[in-house]
């Protein structure tokens, strides 16, 4: 009986997780590094695009599984080209992001997280602990898709298309 209790008492626990739909102020505030290698905040980039829906992608170059996804990715970008393509790399060597940009053709807005996916206000609401991570903001700047980890997550595309 004990055992059955502790289980429930775990599934119901997993099952009050709220997914958040506004970013922390900490996580808002955390510096990016643009392409152009300027510092910038977050909350200025999500500002950046008040009234267009975005689609963050948190990968990496030596992520194998976020080159996996990027002919997936490139066919959601030329379907939805209303759609803002904010691609957040966790590498960090400079050098390494910036190459792979280059070597994989990745299209969208690039900014580098240069703590990495260890540390960081923004990793840690994020609770990023496997890449690539997708999020979708809404056109109000609502997070309206939280967590989804591979391209082919059906909901990446039914929350792109609701309006």
């Amino acid at each position: 009986m004990k055992k059955y209790s502790i289980i429930l008492l775990l599934f119901l626990t997993s099952c009050s997780f709220e997914t958040p739909t506004k970013f922390s102020e900490k996580a808002l505030n955390e510096n990016l590094i643009s392409i152009q290698n300027e510092t910038v905040l977050f909350k200025e980039i999500i500002e950046k695009y008040q009234g267009k829906k975005v689609l963050i992608n948190v990968w990496a170059s030596w992520c194998a599984d976020c080159i996996k996804g990027l002919p997936e990715l490139k066919k959601i970008q030329k379907s939805y080209p209303s759609v803002i393509f904010l691609n957040i790399s966790v590498d960090e060597n400079s050098l390494g992001w910036r190459k792979g940009i280059e070597r994989f053709q990745i299209l969208g807005e690039h900014y580098n997280l240069p703590k990495g996916m260890k540390n960081g206000d923004l990793v840690d609401f994020l609770n990023l602990r496997w890449i690539p991570r997708y999020i979708i903001v809404d056109e109000k700047g609502s997070i309206s898709l939280f967590k989804a980890t591979k391209i082919t997550d059906e909901r990446i595309l039914a929350t792109i298309k609701t309006n």
